[in-house]
């Protein structure tokens, strides 16, 4: 292949990464707009705290568990579009419904978060395998980071996008409200599914961007996978999931402030404001630890988790609102470095014709670790704050050794 075609494939890769980026966009807007009301919407039609507890934490468990399935689902069929188009449908479509269920309908509810929960478990695997053929051409860090920006610049949009419309919908019941605002996620929601099919028109066979190894490469689970899937489970079963951080400074933050000028930092009014700053600290840290990654391989990891490790203490153990705030921008470090470093490791370790069994199994084991991390993480929450923050650093700091004895392995 001439230096001259092998710069047009780079150049066709890079275009393909950022029209999937911009599908994810549109997609964060729909599914992130609706999880910052979700919960609240669920009380509003009956449902009760233990109800929303159990079905947020089931479906998450489901969308987890089923990647590993249809992770070796779509390595036998190859089927890479149709499984990521089928699992965005589902996904996508399972927000405007909600809209629909009525006043006390918190049982189709509940039944619509599991079915977006099942898009997605249909969905990333493939997703993630097609974004890996173009990230070998790129950069797998610099690839996987791209992606998580503009993940990210969604997940800010579709939250601000619903402050807007209640600003406006200044008439009707709180519940209508919340309807008006599922309806109008459609729109977000609309325009993901036409940009994902003008993608698959324009890159029919993705495939193409990573050549295929001659011989066919069956999925074994070496020793470097291993470690490093039990390093990222670590890392995921320390890792504090928002809903108890927000829980905790809405609980505590009149009294985090020392004055009147300081309260007004944090409020109920500013608590989702709260969450957009963390998803842009996410956006750029994902941004410079995946360009890191391409650079310094699995040391990018390592600094990445003991920057982002800390920030359990500075949230529930701080009585200030300056190191409230630094800890939830720890928090966006370690989530802009899990979906842009962690996906990256993946593509490098595990062949290509195997690489959705590879991405199940790692979605898989990391959204079981998160669920019984932040179960336990919460238990301890009601129980002691010092021994929740000690155990969430502590875990997430035992996955540096098991990181760098994955990387030696390779």
């Amino acid at each position: 292949m001439s230096a001259r075609q092998k710069t047009k494939r780079r150049s066709q890769a890079m275009t393909f990464i950022l029209l999937f980026g911009v599908v994810s966009l549109f997609s964060d807007m729909t599914h992130e707009g609706a999880g910052s009301i979700r919960g609240a919407y669920l009380a509003l039609l009956g449902a009760s705290a233990g109800t929303i507890g159990f079905i947020s934490g089931l479906g998450e468990l489901i969308g987890y568990s089923m990647r590993y399935v249809f992770g070796r689902l779509t390595d036998k069929t190859g089927k890479y579009w149709p499984m990521t188009i089928a699992g965005y449908v589902l996904d996508i479509a399972a927000v405007p419904a909600l809209a629909l269920v009525g006043q006390h309908g918190w049982v189709a509810a509940c039944g619509l978060l599991v079915v977006q929960r099942m898009g997605k478990a249909i969905k990333k695997p493939a997703k993630d395998t097609i974004m890996s053929f173009a990230a070998s051409r790129e950069g797998a860090g610099k690839s996987f980071a791209i992606q998580e920006v503009l993940d990210q610049i969604g997940a800010f949009l579709g939250p601000v996008l619903l402050y807007l419309v209640m600003l406006l919908k200044t008439d009707g019941t709180t519940c209508e409200v919340y309807a008006v605002c599922f309806a109008v996620l459609a729109v977000p929601g609309a325009v993901t599914i036409a940009l994902l099919l003008i993608t698959k028109h324009r890159f029919p066979d993705p495939e193409r961007f990573e050549p295929s190894p001659k011989e066919y490469v069956p999925f074994k689970m070496k020793r470097e996978f291993v470690l490093y899937i039990a390093g990222i489970s670590l890392f995921a079963f320390g890792f504090i999931d928002y809903s108890l951080i927000v829980m905790h400074v809405s609980r505590t933050y009149a009294s985090l402030a020392s004055g009147l000028a300081s309260s007004s930092l944090i409020n109920s009014g500013t608590l989702p404001l709260l969450y957009a700053g963390a998803m842009l600290v996410d956006a750029v840290a994902a941004l410079v630890f995946g360009l890191l990654y391409d650079k310094k391989g699995v040391k990018a990891l390592v600094w990445s988790t003991v920057l982002s490790a800390p920030f359990a203490a500075f949230i529930f153990a701080a009585r200030s609102v300056p190191m409230v705030l630094a800890g939830v921008a720890l928090w966006g470090v370690g989530m802009g470095a899990q979906e842009s470093i962690l996906k990256a490791a993946v593509t490098n370790m595990v062949p290509k014709s195997s690489r959705a069994t590879g991405y199940g199994i790692f979605e898989c084991a990391f959204g079981a670790a998160w669920f019984l991390g932040s179960w336990l993480l919460g238990v301890l929450y009601d129980v002691s704050i010092p021994a929740m923050i000690v155990v969430s650093v502590a875990a997430q700091l035992a996955a540096i050794p098991l990181y760098l004895a994955s990387a030696k392995a390779q």
